[in-house]
């Protein structure tokens, strides 16, 4: 692949003994959405966390090997990691909104980002609440408490306050599992829309979803990568035993 937007090389992750990621290698194209899917407990969510470094926050945790962003390494440097969260921001199973108002969440994340200035914070918290397809929802009650909206709503609110801090990434660990049918497909409709603009890493455990929406995906297995493509080629021609195992329902 050229220029790949994130490329893992030899990646290995250890918690205190137990061997959680192994020899993970991957390239994971720009402004697209790679989907990564496996039976639980097969190292998803932690593959998603190592790339924008949150697994720094679990204790006894070892890793070894290389992750790229932009061709700019980001796992084996002290520095920067504030930047590296910016560019590669998290929307988490759950919303958590901001214990503030709604317009205050948005605004929370450009000031973050250096944006100031009172009279150029509202055109765009309205702006990226557009982006979320949530101003309709909220533009009369900007200063109701977050906590007043519905969970999808708050997801929503979520996902505008991540882009406030004007991320390249978006990584999503099972962003819709949590939420209604309704919202799921606001969610999923949005990151089809922004994957031209961003590059979106999500992981599901439901298979329609991934069907519905990834341009590439993953498929894990205890720790492991077994297999890496384009959604259809995944789909139709799945090239391991494991993985059309996994498709035709043996194990999840």
């Amino acid at each position: 692949m050229n220029n790949p937007k994130i490329k893992i090389q030899g990646l290995d992750l250890h918690i205190h003994k137990q061997h959680i990621l192994k020899g993970i290698n991957l390239e994971i194209p720009a402004n697209k959405i790679t989907v990564i899917i496996g039976p639980s407990g097969c190292g998803k969510t932690t593959l998603l966390k190592t790339i924008n470094r949150l697994t720094d926050e679990y204790s006894g945790v070892k890793h070894s090997g290389s992750i790229t962003i932009d061709g700019i390494e980001v796992l084996n440097t002290r520095n920067g990691l504030t930047e590296i969260r910016q560019k590669a921001g998290l929307l988490s199973q759950r919303p958590y909104p901001l214990p503030m108002s709604i317009f205050n969440n948005v605004a929370y994340g450009l000031k973050i980002s250096g944006r100031k200035r009172k009279s150029a914070l509202r055109p765009r918290v309205e702006h990226l609440l557009r982006m979320a397809s949530l101003w309709e929802e909220v533009k009369d009650r900007l200063n109701d408490p977050a906590a007043s909206l519905s969970i999808g709503q708050q997801q929503r609110l979520c996902l505008a306050r991540g882009l406030a801090v004007n991320p390249d990434i978006i990584l999503a660990d099972e962003p819709t599992s949590a939420l209604d049918p309704l919202s799921s497909q606001a969610i999923e409709q949005k990151f089809q829309e922004l994957s031209g603009q961003y590059t979106i890493v999500m992981v599901t455990h439901i298979l329609r979803q991934a069907r519905r929406i990834a341009d590439y995906v993953i498929f894990m297995y205890l720790g492991e990568v077994i297999e890496f493509g384009s959604a259809e080629e995944f789909f139709s021609n799945p090239k391991h035993e494991k993985t059309k195992a996994y498709l035709s329902g043996v194990f999840n």
